[in-house]
This record gives structure tokens, sequence and C-alpha cells, in this order.
């Protein structure tokens, strides 16, 4: 293993713990303000991984950028579908109300 491929490992690790720890502590209320920013960021990332994948050269380069923005879709219809049911949360139960009927006119 040389010691660039230890240092950018060294980095991930550290970045996980780093987003791990972040991530929990953010209060509950937070939650949907950021998603709607982190699905903005997927939506760079899914434009970066289609134009990564049109300058594939090689079936191997062309199946990692198939890879990249299948799973960069995914990341974005994800996390529009949990905004979506965090949004739906918020809005509360409304009581139900019962059908209306026609009254009828007695003489």
């Amino acid at each position: 293993m040389n010691n660039e491929l230890l240092n950018e490992f060294t980095f991930f690790v550290l970045a996980v713990f780093v987003g791990i720890e972040v991530i929990s502590k953010v209060p509950t209320i937070l939650h949907t303000p950021l998603m709607s920013g982190t699905n903005a960021i997927h939506g760079i990332i899914l434009v970066g991984a289609i134009v990564i994948a049109a300058g594939a050269n090689s079936p191997v380069t062309t199946l990692l950028g198939l890879v990249a923005v299948t799973l960069a879709t995914t990341n974005v219809v994800g996390g529009f579908v949990v905004t979506d049911r965090m949004l739906e949360m918020f809005k509360g139960r409304q009581a139900a109300r019962p059908p209306a009927t026609p009254t009828s006119i007695s003489k």
C-alpha cells in the first residue's frame, strides 16, 4: 500500500467519523431543510457522474460511470421521497369530516 493511498484512506475514515458526529447533533426540526439542501448537492453529484460517464474510454470506465449515475440517481430520488414523508409529518392530522348528505326537506 503506497503512502498516498494510505493518506486518502485516513481522510475517508476521519470524514466518516466527523459526518456521523455532525449528523447525530442535528436537532429534529432542522432535518427537513438539511435534506432539501443535500438533495441539491446530490443533483450536482448526478450531473458530475453523467459528465464523467460521458467521457468514458473503456468498458471498465463505462461500467463505473453507469454505477455512479445509478447510485447518484437513487440518492436524489430517495432524498426527495424522505423529504416528502417528513413534510407530511409536519402537516398534522386533520379531523375526518362526515360525508355530506343531502338533507330532506319535509313539508
